[in-house]
């Protein structure tokens, strides 16, 4: 019930007919782009006519609501602000910020602003049901409850009214209210899933099974494509003695998606329960490659490692759970016994010590205050199954209960597409910059940064192909190496007769650099800037070349920081935790990079205006840890170019590092804004 229901945001909303032709058509591209659910496209559309005419309060509104479809909470709220401000009678603007507002937990806030839509149009059913689940929110349940009867009053056919309502119902622990709810939502539409999907679990709540797969057959019928329902169906066929039947719809599930934690983690248990222990610890092993920190996964792998005479590695597993929890007195009497098995009987006495001290202290809390004990026994006397955020290490042999938002990983395979916010983005910086003349086409098309200094060149230079600044560069094809090649050939033979001639060297380098050939092209480089020193474009060259044959050598070399960074084996102890990184006491900059960065300094005493300058030696200060230069440096690009997205990506990283999490986020957002889709998944995951 978090999030709240906006689908008759963008039907409820008027807008003014731009003046202009073009604008207008690109409102309605933008509209359409946001109906077929590219929220980063048709964000890239709004700007566009903000850019135009930024009087407008329509491409505000859309783009906000955009954004939230994205997780972008507080950008929508902005947006939708600046959408009031231009037209304060704009009523869908109200609902879109009240939404977001109430998904930030601005709760007071957001009553506010749907009580002003309200105002417009008291009998508004998106409003009332968004008030009264914003009164849920608060606990303000008899509140709540006078909305939602005034909303059904008026609308007795609203399915989604019922289906809020239950869900109070059952915050309340009124069960019987809220499965009347849910019959009636199914009586008026018996056509939408998520209302036997709600049933269903409700059923299997009060140990209807037979109830509950009823609903769930019926759910997935009408909506096959919600990996959550063959998971809870699964787990009701389970609780029916079905185990072939559950297992095949876990089968399902990773056919679709084999990184489903949920539908793997459970099948691992049902494989254990059946004997099939190799299997089991396949689909164990994938859980934990996913999700490094799920202690409850090592425990039941070091028990089925156990089994299959994996002694060593039980035991490795067992270390890993206890060290996340050193209060488990089970943990230790188990790695006792291993321990005993592996003739370690000292560490197995240790052990059984340390399990009798640890038991000791837990009775004695329980002694002292046994209403918590009582209250969670009763509860588990209710709940055999786990949500997947519970993670009580005592609940270790429980199958995990699916919610909605477990399949929208995999609904869209486009990373552009759809929700992105729910893909899985490492918060890794954008590349460098470098000079090419091939760029790759984005599915995202993000601003167009003018340099002079490149347009001077090619005006200049006269090469063949125009030089570009990119920071995705496209691979070469085999006919594109084949003319390289013949160009590098080319280029010698003028060199022969002119070899004074400092463009000669530079577009044989250019030639070299992008067949990869770096030592020669770093050789023609330096050829080219000692017959004219003030060669820019060269410099830059250099510099980029160098940072390549860096990253070259640290990949053939630092061996370890790959397995670490691919996740073959886990981080040495002491690191820091996946995504945040630690700032040193003293900057650990190499020698390597030094004569580098001398080399950006060098550019921008030539040319102070030469943005990707700043922005690659930002690049450079964060690889280093320097995180407080790279922040100087972005802001310095963007200072010269205030749509540059990917210098707002990698500043909006470097804040985070630094612990500055709010103007951190506002930079990603800005960069998400701007068409870098992987800031969602981070703004998400950071809020």
């Amino acid at each position: 019930m978090k999030k709240t229901v906006i689908t008759a945001f963008i039907l409820a909303a008027t807008f003014a007919a731009p003046a202009q032709v073009n604008t207008d058509r690109v409102m309605m591209i933008g509209k359409n782009a946001l109906y077929f659910e590219d929220y980063v496209l048709a964000i890239q559309y709004f700007n566009q006519v903000i850019t135009a005419k930024s009087y407008l309060a329509d491409p505000y509104y859309f783009r906000a609501v955009a954004k939230f479809m994205l997780d972008d909470f507080t950008g929508a709220e902005e947006d939708a602000s600046a959408c009031l401000l231009r037209n304060p009678y704009y009523t869908a603007a109200y609902q879109l910020r009240g939404a977001a507002l109430q998904n930030r937990e601005k709760y007071g806030e957001a009553a506010a602003d749907y009580q002003r839509s309200l105002e417009f149009f008291p009998e508004d059913r998106l409003t009332l049901v968004n008030m009264a689940i914003v009164n849920v929110e608060m606990k303000q349940y008899d509140i709540a409850g006078k909305f939602f009867d005034v909303l059904l009053h008026r609308f007795p056919d609203y399915t989604p009214g019922y289906l809020a309502r239950s869900q109070m119902y059952v915050e309340t622990e009124d069960t019987t209210r809220a499965m009347a709810d849910l019959n009636l939502a199914i009586e008026h539409d018996p056509y939408t899933a998520q209302s036997f999907s709600a049933r269903g679990l409700l059923r299997f709540q009060r140990k209807d099974y037979n109830g509950a797969l009823a609903d769930l057959d019926e759910a997935i019928r009408l909506d096959p494509y919600f990996e959550g329902n063959y998971i809870n169906r699964g787990l009701v066929k389970y609780h029916l003695n079905d185990l072939r039947g559950a297992m095949a719809d876990y089968d399902r599930v990773i056919e679709t998606d084999e990184n489903n934690l949920i539908a793997r983690f459970n099948r691992g248990l049902l494989r254990a329960q059946v004997a099939d222990n190799n299997r089991a610890i396949r689909d164990f092993d994938r859980v934990i490659a996913l999700d490094p920190d799920n202690t409850i996964a090592f425990l039941n792998r070091a028990m089925l490692r156990r089994e299959t005479g994996d002694g060593a590695g039980a035991l490795a597993d067992l270390d890993v759970v206890l060290g996340a929890h050193p209060d488990y007195f089970s943990g230790y009497y188990m790695r006792s016994q291993l321990k005993r098995e592996l003739n370690d009987l000292r560490g197995a006495e240790q052990d059984h010590l340390r399990a009798r001290t640890e038991e000791s202290k837990a009775r004695a809390v329980a002694t002292a205050d046994p209403e918590p004990f009582r209250h969670g026994e009763e509860k588990a006397e209710h709940r055999d199954t786990r949500e997947q955020a519970d993670r009580d290490i005592e609940k270790f042999n429980l199958l995990v209960v699916a919610g909605r938002e477990e399949s929208e990983k995999t609904e869209y395979l486009r990373r552009s597409r759809g929700r992105v916010q729910n893909m899985s983005a490492p918060a890794e910086p954008e590349p460098f910059f470098v000079l090419t003349c091939y760029e790759r086409d984005p599915e995202v098309r993000r601003p167009v940064y003018y340099s002079a200094t490149v347009d001077r060149a090619n005006a200049e230079l006269g090469l063949a192909r125009l030089l570009k600044v990119v920071n995705r560069e496209a691979p070469l094809n085999e006919q594109q190496v084949e003319t390289h090649f013949r160009s590098i050939d080319h280029y010698s033979g003028k060199i022969e007769k002119d070899p004074r001639n400092a463009t000669l060297y530079f577009g044989r380098g250019m030639d070299f650099m992008l067949v990869q050939d770096y030592e020669n092209a770093l050789k023609d480089m330096y050829n080219a800037i000692e017959l004219d020193p003030g060669m820019t474009v060269a410099l830059f060259a250099r510099a980029v070349i160098r940072t390549r044959q860096i990253e070259y050598d640290r990949l053939q070399t630092d061996r370890p920081m790959m397995e670490r960074n691919t996740g073959i084996t886990p981080p040495a102890a002491g690191s820091s935790p996946a995504g945040r990184a630690r700032l040193p006491e003293i900057s650990t900059r190499t020698i390597e990079y030094e004569e580098i960065l001398r080399e950006y300094e060098k550019i921008l005493r030539l040319d102070p205006r030469f943005l990707y300058a700043y922005y690659n030696r930002a690049g450079i200060y964060a690889l280093e840890q320097d995180y407080r230069a790279a922040i100087a440096d972005y802001t310095n690009a963007i200072e010269l170019e205030p749509q540059f997205a990917e210098a707002y990506f990698n500043r909006g990283l470097a804040r985070l590092s630094t612990g500055e999490l709010h103007d951190g986020l506002d930079d990603l957002r800005k960069a998400g804004e701007l068409g870098i889709v992987q800031s969602y998944s981070i703004i998400k995951r950071m809020q």
